[in-house]
């Protein structure tokens, strides 16, 4: 079974680190690591090298810690940023299909902004196309203008239309902005197809997304599956993190047709606390699960990890992030002495 390996910049090799001790306990994988983002743009001048494509290619799941920080920041048109080595892979991958579960655990309930009886019961995820939309389309600029355009094919909408509907207990949601976009015109019409033709026994409803933003604070439990496009899904699924409690609570798979799997928490690299030992794992160790089930059909293995999050997280575990004082070695010795 075999993982390229790549931790990135700031807290992501911490956390990779963290994630090599679990799965020692868990299988016999082999690594390959290699540089992705501001830490490849140091050593080789580009955010994805050829060398970590083909260690991506040739593996059978992807590990990701994370990329970017102010290292790498600018405004030049031109200068490579991290998060082309992350938006390059998933296009070279194929990689369409991003799942990112929102379940907080009751022992968070109290850590999250929103009241408990808001958030009981939530067990949601949202499904966001990652390769189309406006991240991809054609953008530059013209004199004092600046343009980015936003594109979608009927085959783009179809395929993730159908990872929605396969997901979902009994309901999908699907985001849009149909009043106003093209593209998200074009977007419902090809759900509501897909959906009498081929899955006519699931729920269908439609939300603006500026509505569906809303609901998420205000009736979490409403939602089960959530689709939706590469925009909408990258602000609304980082919304939906924080009824967790935290960011550093949400893992997530990005999933192509025969591609490996990519899998990374959906925080950030956090260079504020990037070597100072106080780091979340817990997203990252939420992403080896779904990895474990994902990547390897390890279904026993990933449940027996999720569940080892659980209990430490009932038995009073908790990163600063989560309002306490844990370490992140801390973390990582109380979900291994649990699993």
């Amino acid at each position: 079974m075999r993982i390229a390996l790549l931790p990135g910049d700031g807290i992501g090799p911490e956390i990779t680190e963290a994630s090599l001790r679990v799965l020692e306990k868990l299988g016999d994988f082999e690594t390959d690591e290699q540089l992705i983002g501001g830490a490849a743009i140091d050593a080789t001048g580009e955010p994805l090298p050829q060398a970590t494509l083909d260690a991506s290619k040739q593996a059978d799941a992807v590990l990701l810690g994370a990329v970017g920080g102010p290292k790498w920041d600018t405004t030049k048109p031109d200068a490579p940023r991290p998060e082309q080595g992350l938006l390059g892979l998933r296009k070279e991958l194929g990689l369409f299909a991003n799942l990112r579960p929102v379940r907080p655990v009751p022992a968070l309930y109290d850590a999250s902004p929103l009241r408990r009886d808001r958030i009981e019961g939530t067990n949601l995820i949202v499904i966001r196309e990652l390769t189309g939309g406006i991240y991809f389309g054609e953008r530059g600029r013209n004199g004092d203008t600046a343009y980015d355009t936003c594109i979608y094919s009927v085959a783009e909408i179809e395929r993730i239309a159908r990872v929605a509907f396969k997901t979902a207990r009994a309901k999908v949601t699907s985001v849009d902005k149909a009043n106003v976009l093209e593209s998200s015109r074009l977007w419902r019409e090809v759900v509501m197809r897909v959906h009498s033709e081929e899955f006519p026994w699931v729920q269908l409803e439609h939300l603006l997304v500026d509505n569906a933003a809303m609901q998420l604070v205000n009736a979490p439990r409403h939602f089960d599956t959530i689709l939706t496009e590469n925009m909408f899904g990258d602000i609304l699924s980082d919304e939906a993190a924080m009824l967790t409690g935290s960011l550093g609570m949400l893992p997530s798979a990005s999933l192509g047709a025969n591609a490996p799997g990519l899998f990374e928490p959906a925080h950030g690299s956090a260079p504020d606390i990037a070597g100072t030992g106080m780091a979340n794992p817990l997203a990252m160790l939420a992403s080896v699960a779904m990895m474990l089930r994902h990547g390897f059909s390890l279904e026993t293995e990933a449940a027996a990890l999720e569940s080892a999050i659980d209990r430490a997280l009932e038995g009073g575990l908790r990163t600063p992030d989560l309002g306490g004082d844990a370490t992140t070695e801390d973390a990582v010795r109380t979900v291994l002495s649990n699993l």
